[in-house]
């Protein structure tokens, strides 16, 4: 089986974000980086799918040069090979997820894949987008927010995680893609033979394809602002907390 696992670097969680100066995304110059943590589960997914199943591991990664560090992380935990869309470091966070999801479609579309995992969400963005347009950019069948994979019968058996504590299982053919929730899996780690071994395997770089012009732009990015505001309820005390309930529940929605 042929699987694609596509990547992505973000910022890590404990780094305090700051703004650009433009306002329209954060000082990534400044930042550390590292792997997208629900792509970690895609990749951990794909890896046990490989030893069960046979076949190869591709990771795919639209970023900035510096993404090269997830890239070969990612190969030091199992992946066979990665394509890298190398884009300019300016525009790699910001990028609506159309834009990403076209890049990579072109980027991958004569690889043939028999299946493309994607992590459920991005850390940065949490758009949930990019793996649903990817499939339909490759005309793949897809299924969302995934808790267990089953190979069977030429296609494959999938468990849905739904609101309220429910499940589903669906079936669907191969090829397919699929977007990988948190926790499906116990992540393992790159050995020091990984890591010696990733140096050695190919990462194929691939120029932006030309003519993708994005669907949306970041128009401001800000801290979230805190503001206290007092409200005076006039009136007799039994409407007064009749008001006042209908604030908590409606404006609030504390209650």
């Amino acid at each position: 089986m042929k699987i694609a696992v596509c990547i992505k670097q973000v910022v890590t969680r404990e780094w305090q974000l700051r703004v650009n100066d433009a306002g329209t995304w954060i000082r990534d110059a400044e930042a550390s980086f590292e792997l997208n943590e629900p792509d970690a589960y895609a990749l951990e997914e794909a890896l046990r799918l490989k030893e069960k199943q046979g076949g190869e591991v591709v990771v795919c990664c639209l970023g900035a040069a510096r993404a090269t560090q997830v890239i070969r992380e990612a190969l030091a935990r199992g992946a066979d090979r990665a394509i890298h869309v190398e884009v300019d470091a300016a525009a790699s966070g910001s990028q609506d997820a159309a834009t990403v999801a076209e890049q990579l479609a072109a980027a991958m579309r004569d690889e043939s894949f028999d299946l493309v995992l994607t992590g459920l969400q991005s850390d940065d963005q949490g758009f949930g987008q990019v793996g649903v347009v990817l499939a339909d950019q490759l005309g793949m069948p897809h299924a969302t927010i995934i808790m267990e994979v089953q190979v069977a019968d030429g296609g494959l058996r999938v468990k849905r995680e739904l609101e309220g504590g429910w499940f589903q299982w669906i079936a669907l053919p191969l090829p397919a893609l699929l977007t990988i929730q948190s926790g499906i899996n116990q992540l393992r780690y790159a050995t020091l033979k990984g890591i010696m071994a990733a140096k050695k395997k190919e990462i194929r770089k691939v120029s932006p394809a030309a003519g993708v012009e994005a669907a949306q732009r970041i128009v401001k990015v800000y801290v979230p602002e805190k503001a206290k505001q007092t409200q005076m309820i006039p009136g007799a005390a039994a409407d007064a907390a009749k008001a006042l309930v209908a604030r908590l529940r409606d404006d609030a929605r504390v209650i």
